[in-house]
């Protein structure tokens, strides 16, 4: 374990738990907050600690959460640590060294830990997901298929009259369930699916699965790779040359992606998310200007997954002001009105339900062509 200059507490292994600092405090309301640090999706962490502590900053100047002060203690959540992470979040519950969760990882880790959390405290999950999270206990609070899938595939239908679409994407819950809504959606639609395809986490060579989609003969690929993976693909697909002839359409690239991809292998590359860095809405502007200025000129980028643990953040202070006392027999289906703190929006609250916008990689950043 070890502090960080902004007091974050980051957890490596169980015996850090035990040492000094980890105790209950009354004083202190601590999150734990879960992100994969290392593996396929270790690229998104920087952002997503970066936004958290904006929150938390926001938090601490208004007194806290319940008039103690917050604290986050990371631990990795990457399917490929060493370390099993129920362990590790079982033993800060059992030590009450940990009074929340938010967590941005993958659903295979959030089911995992649905076995263990139990109710024994709130569990914010705040990326994309494929949805059906009713657990109470659980608030997944971020998009889902039939919020960005639908709307987005009948605008890039209507644009370019696609006649059919390649579906790649790494082999858990998420993919899956994504890419069945898009064949239900597709099919209903009149165009078929040309390939369809499913990889374990951290593929180095993406050349034969780029062949495999060129042959394939579809004219649009929509992609449920993540991080490191979809990087790679998104290089393999550029210097093939098929940005050409084929676009393509993913819910997970986001602004770190984009640059790691590089300018020369995003061309017809679309994204579709509730939030952009580019998104122009006055408390977009404000949170910028804040983030900026708490973490420098050369912080992490802007992204929806980091956006999201900002989001996660401001949900759990929600939850324990107008909820305190029965979050334990909610789910976020019921909680459509609570409200939270935004950075996507025109007055900065949002409930359950707001925009999401279809954008276009434009060299290093979105391009955002329409609200959906």
């Amino acid at each position: 374990m070890y502090r960080d200059a902004t007091d974050l507490l980051v957890v490596t292994e169980l015996s850090d738990i035990h040492r000094e600092g980890m105790a209950w405090d009354t004083n202190i309301f601590r999150i734990g907050l879960l992100i994969p640090m290392c593996g396929s999706a270790g690229i998104w962490a920087p952002s997503c600690i970066s936004c958290a502590q904006v929150a938390v900053a926001e938090l601490n100047r208004k007194g806290g959460i319940g008039g103690r002060q917050v604290q986050m203690v990371m631990i990795d959540a990457a399917i490929e640590t060493g370390a099993l992470v129920e362990e590790v979040v079982n033993e800060l519950i059992e030590t009450r060294a940990i009074d929340a969760i938010v967590g941005m990882h993958i659903s295979a880790v959030r089911q995992r830990l649905s076995k263990v959390v139990r109710k024994r405290i709130p569990y914010i999950y705040t990326p994309l997901y494929e949805g059906g999270e009713t657990t109470p206990g659980i608030f997944a609070i971020g998009d889902t298929p039939d919020k960005q899938l639908a709307p987005s595939l009948a605008a890039l239908q209507d644009i370019y009259q696609l006649k059919g679409w390649a579906l790649v994407g790494n082999d858990y819950v998420w993919p899956r369930s994504f890419n069945s809504y898009a064949k239900h959606f597709l099919k209903d639609l009149g165009v078929p699916i040309r390939h369809e395809e499913y990889i374990s986490f951290g593929r180095a060579d993406m050349k034969q699965l780029v062949e495999r989609v060129a042959a394939s003969k579809a004219d649009a690929v929509l992609l449920s790779l993540v991080g490191q993976d979809a990087i790679s693909f998104n290089r393999a697909f550029g210097k093939a040359g098929l940005d050409e002839r084929m676009i393509r359409l993913s819910c997970a690239i986001e602004e770190n992606g984009l640059l790691a991809c590089g300018p020369r292998n995003v061309q017809r590359l679309f994204s579709v998310s509730s939030y952009f860095a580019t998104l122009e809405t006055e408390e977009n502007a404000a949170f910028r200007e804040v983030y900026y200025s708490i973490h420098g000129e050369h912080a992490p980028v802007l992204n929806t997954l980091g956006q999201s643990t900002y989001e996660g953040v401001h949900f759990l202070a929600g939850l324990m002001q107008h909820k305190h006392e029965n979050w334990r027999e909610l789910s976020f289906e019921r909680l459509r009105d609570l409200p939270r703190k935004t950075v996507r929006t025109a007055d900065g609250t949002e409930g359950l339900g707001g925009p999401v916008y279809l954008a276009r990689a434009d060299n290093l950043k979105f391009e955002i062509l329409k609200k959906l």
